[in-house]
């Protein structure tokens, strides 16, 4: 008797569910296919059907990673301005269990793009095209009055980002120190310091 056909499609689910529980429990560094077949409860010859190699590993769960970012509840945008600004920037800090899984993740998985040049210029891309999300509600911002009339929409918006990710850091090393209504105030500390002219 023949062996019942795979639904590939529906194996494929399986496994990228797989990956994302591994990440989730240990990050990029705990990320190998003998992993990733525990979680399933499969021998690692069955994934070698889908990843040939490590390299073909990590650049799926990166897929995945930057889909589930994609894909995650966010706030609804208020007016124009410095509170759309905030709210996307809120979107990004590890305020929420989900939130604080989703950044040790990225945090994790930034050794190894560091280490890889597609990798890189992958994660690169990343922050031009966060970079490029903020600066037009920043220029709306500045033609408002909610900041200076010389302020450099796209300077601002890497400040943004570097000063979210930096708190981001160091709220996942030390949640104690950083809970949420301590990164909010800092957030809002922030914004404020834009607008002072």
């Amino acid at each position: 008797m023949p062996p019942a056909p795979v639904d590939h499609e529906s194996r494929r689910e399986d496994v990228s569910r797989a990956v994302w529980q591994v990440l989730a429990e240990k990050g990029f560094g705990g990320l190998t296919l003998r992993a990733v077949a525990a979680a399933m409860g499969v021998s690692t010859g069955m994934l070698m059907h889908y990843f040939t190699a490590k390299r073909a590993l990590i650049a799926h769960a990166l897929s995945l990673l930057e889909s589930n970012t994609a894909g995650r509840p966010r706030r609804e945008h208020p007016a124009p301005g410095l509170a759309t600004v905030r709210v996307m920037l809120l979107d990004i800090l590890p305020l929420t269990p989900d939130d604080t899984a989703r950044n040790r993740i990225w945090v994790s998985s930034w050794d190894l793009s560091l280490a890889d040049d597609a990798l890189a210029a992958e994660q690169a891309e990343r922050y031009t095209r966060l970079r490029a999300t903020l600066s037009p509600h920043l220029s709306v911002a500045r033609d408002a009055g909610e900041l200076p009339p010389d302020a450099d929409p796209d300077q601002l918006a890497a400040t943004a980002v570097a000063f979210t990710h930096g708190l981001v850091v160091q709220a996942l090393f030390d949640p104690d120190r950083f809970p949420e209504d301590v990164q909010t105030a800092m957030l809002d500390g922030f914004l404020a310091s834009l607008a002072t002219d």
